[in-house]
């Protein structure tokens, strides 16, 4: 007997969803939304309750690693080996490659002779865990970082020269045996934090003390504490994955004016991915009418807001597109050495040959192209060798804290941080993007915790689960340095994901220097602090 299978046709439209930080890597309600909608032939909206939230959207992997570093007398790293066992919970999700981050990220920014180094996912009888900002290298470098720390203090050294004096430059290589090639600035990034002025001290106010306006304190048992680390993270997918983004770009007149039109299927989540598809069509056409379609796979594919690649990659697409028109639009004119500026045709020297919308006339001109970075390789299964990374980005951390060790309570009071995002293409979302992933990082060091009892997730809302608010963030110092990679389109580098990295155990780091205490695991918590029986615990 034949059978005939229906053959369906999906296509994704999007409006501006808000924040992801990973969770939209996996599918939730968009399932079921799409057979409701198929069956009845309406409109299907699902809206999840924020409990309902936490128990169907997935979580960062909790970790358990253990680490040994060995070091010559005068702080040069010799060998380190690693265990890192990832919760996965029920379902494999995005596991296996959260467990190749941590694995190939797993010794830090920093050059090691040898490395042993093993990662784990595991299936736990909890709910499942998948992407979140970070992506591996998170629980990797609070690991890392905090054995930097308690390696200086054996040797006697200073944390941040002992970091510097290990630091990986361009052509380091890294445990996979991938070679560093873009700039590596891991010294210059340490200099820059540690070379900040300190914050002044608490002058009495009770905003500014450990407890604030609950005035738990008056200034007695409070200990301030300064922290360092820095941490590496990847850029765009990895080993071997076919990653590209199609971009289309139209380019015409309308009313005696040059406009662009760009479309793709890139998500903004509130990255600024549409301002920079904006941009990078204005800088490369010369054209200031630029208007940026809504997101639809009808284009082509854009891939996942993840991994720090949406302006790497869509953006890469836009400008191959703009490109392309370009080049069609100028071979319409028999002279060479032309480009377009100000909505003109112009030479080299800058002179007008034409008025950009007469040479398109009635002739629009559209491209669509289909863009990929550079190939990666799969790791080698049995010796973990491999090219597996396009791109490297780093962030260091100071956080300076307050610390009242009778009460437990922490006040973080000021965060300075310096990274290399390659190009700046849009400064202020860079900078923005700097600030709200220092904020996920310092939530991660003193709140944000899942707490699973049974399989069941016992605080599913915002009171019970902490986030950091405008009251816990403190003022931050930042350092941008623009360090092109001579592989990334204008250079850039991805810069979400790097400031969450490093951001957590320069917090963590900074409560130990104030209270003495190793602090093994995060959220520190006030009882990991004040109680004597968790002193003798751990």
């Amino acid at each position: 007997m034949d059978f005939a299978l229906p053959v369906w046709s999906w296509r994704s439209t999007t409006c501006w969803p808000g924040g992801a930080f990973g969770a939209r890597e996996d599918l939730s309600m968009q399932v079921h939304a799409s057979m409701l909608a198929l069956h009845t032939r309406r409109p299907v909206k699902m809206v999840y309750s924020r409990e309902e939230s936490f128990f169907g959207h997935v979580h960062r992997h909790p970790a358990r690693l253990r680490y040994e570093h060995s070091a010559t007398p005068d702080g040069r790293l010799v060998s380190v080996r690693a265990r890192i066992l990832l919760d996965g919970g029920a379902y494999t999700s995005t596991t296996p490659a959260v467990v190749a981050n941590a694995a190939t990220l797993g010794i830090g920014p920093y050059e090691v002779p040898n490395v042993a180094l093993d990662a784990y996912g595991l299936y736990t009888n909890k709910p499942p865990c998948g992407a979140m900002r970070g992506f591996g290298a998170v629980q990797a470098c609070f690991a890392y970082e905090s054995q930097m720390d308690k390696l200086a203090a054996a040797l006697g050294l200073d944390p941040v020269d002992l970091r510097i004096r290990n630091a990986m430059t361009t052509g380091s290589v890294m445990p996979t045996g991938q070679v560093v090639d873009g700039p590596a600035p891991v010294a210059r990034l340490l200099q820059l934090v540690r070379d900040r002025p300190a914050p002044p001290p608490a002058t009495g106010d009770p905003r500014e003390l450990p407890g604030g306006v609950a005035n738990t304190t008056h200034g007695e048992g409070v200990v301030r504490g300064v922290g360092y680390a820095i941490g590496i993270k990847n850029v765009c997918f990895s080993e071997g994955y076919d990653d590209y983004a199609t971009a289309r770009v139209r380019l015409e007149a309308i009313g005696g004016e040059p406009a662009v039109l760009v479309h793709t299927a890139a998500a903004e989540v509130g990255q600024g991915v549409v301002t920079v598809q904006a941009q990078i069509a204005r800088t490369e056409l010369g054209v200031q009418r630029v208007t940026v379609a809504t997101a639809d796979t009808a284009v082509g594919s854009a891939g996942s807001s993840s991994a720090s690649r949406q302006t790497y990659m869509t953006g890469g697409a836009v400008r191959a597109a703009c490109r392309a028109v370009r080049d069609r639009l100028l071979a319409r004119l028999p002279a060479t050495d032309l480009r377009l500026a100000g909505g003109k045709v112009v030479t080299a020297s800058g002179a007008v040959v034409a008025d950009l919308a007469e040479v398109i006339g009635e002739e629009p001109v559209e491209e669509t192209v289909v863009w990929r970075h550079r190939p990666t390789y799969p790791l080698d299964p049995r010796t973990g060798q491999g090219d597996a990374h396009v791109q490297y980005a780093f962030a260091a951390h100071r956080a300076t804290v307050d610390v009242d060790t009778e009460l437990g309570l922490v006040r973080v009071v000021e965060i300075a941080t310096a990274q290399d995002v390659g190009k700046a293409v849009n400064p202020q979302a860079v900078l923005g993007q700097i600030h709200g992933g220092t904020a996920q990082g310092l939530g991660l060091a003193l709140m944000e915790e899942i707490q699973v009892v049974g399989g069941i997730v016992r605080n599913p809302s915002f009171t019970d689960y902490l986030i950091p608010t405008i009251l816990d963030m403190p003022p931050m110092a930042v350092d941008v340095l623009e360090l092109g990679d001579p592989t990334a389109p204008y250079g850039l580098r991805g810069v979400g994901e790097p400031p969450t990295i490093s951001s957590t155990p320069a917090v963590v780091a900074a409560i130990r220097a104030a209270t003495g205490l190793a602090l093994s695991r995060v959220p520190v918590r006030p009882e990991h602090i004040c109680l004597p029986t968790y002193r003798l615990a751990h």
